[in-house]
């Protein structure tokens, strides 16, 4: 009974997102996503053109690694806290998160980086075929670019979507040229864990649509 309440909450709040914005520029699987983007911030900005960014392989390259049980590795916990749970323990997807890992906060020490691109380079076996989710970090997401670039990994997405004010609108700048792997990303500051997490939700979503039908 609680789960078809809050199902029907989200129903109406999905149809009021489709009444206020009308048309959008965005294609019928691009728009699920940025719908819920929007869902999770409400913040209608996201729907304005250009503002998510797809690379043109990066929903079906995101749904065939997910259906297929690849990794899921996140800058920050919250991230994880917005992850609809069923998904990754129905498709049997690990989610990485290192960025609490006493041994990242030596190595970030010692090698006078920050404790998000250390926890990048430690995950590279995950990163590798897998779905990165950046909500929170630029300098972990300016480090993927970088080990992207290297050639030691290709992630079947990236989604650098960070907030804030330093370097985040230029971390995803950066994304929005890479031509080495696909990613979802935005123009400008705002982004954040829960439009990373949103952004995974609905490629599950999609996954489990295109199994029905």
């Amino acid at each position: 009974m609680q789960t078809e309440k809050g199902q029907s909450i989200e129903d109406a709040s999905m149809q009021m997102i489709e009444d206020e914005i009308g048309s959008h520029h965005y294609n019928e699987k691009e728009w699920p996503i940025v719908r819920r983007v929007i869902h999770s911030t409400a913040d209608f900005d996201f729907a304005g053109k250009n503002k998510i960014i797809f690379h043109k392989d990066a929903i079906e390259s995101a749904m065939n690694a997910l259906r297929n049980g690849c990794s899921i590795i996140v800058d920050v916990n919250g991230v994880i806290g917005g992850l609809n749970k069923q998904n990754p323990k129905d498709f049997g997807n690990n989610i990485v998160c290192n960025i609490s890992n006493p041994k990242i906060m030596e190595l970030a020490k010692k090698e006078g980086k920050t404790r998000s691109q250390v926890s990048m380079r430690e995950a590279i076996s995950d990163i590798d075929g897998g779905v990165v989710a950046i909500g929170n970090a630029p300098t972990a997401l300016m480090e993927i670019i970088q080990m992207v670039k290297e050639g030691i990994v290709k992630p079947a997405l990236i989604i650098g979507i960070p907030v804030g004010f330093v370097c985040a609108a230029e971390s995803k700048e950066e994304l929005s040229k890479l031509e080495e792997a696909p990613f979802i990303t935005n123009i400008g500051r705002k982004g954040g864990s829960s439009s990373a997490s949103a952004i995974i939700n609905a490629i599950f979503k999609l996954i489990r649509e295109k199994s029905a039908s």
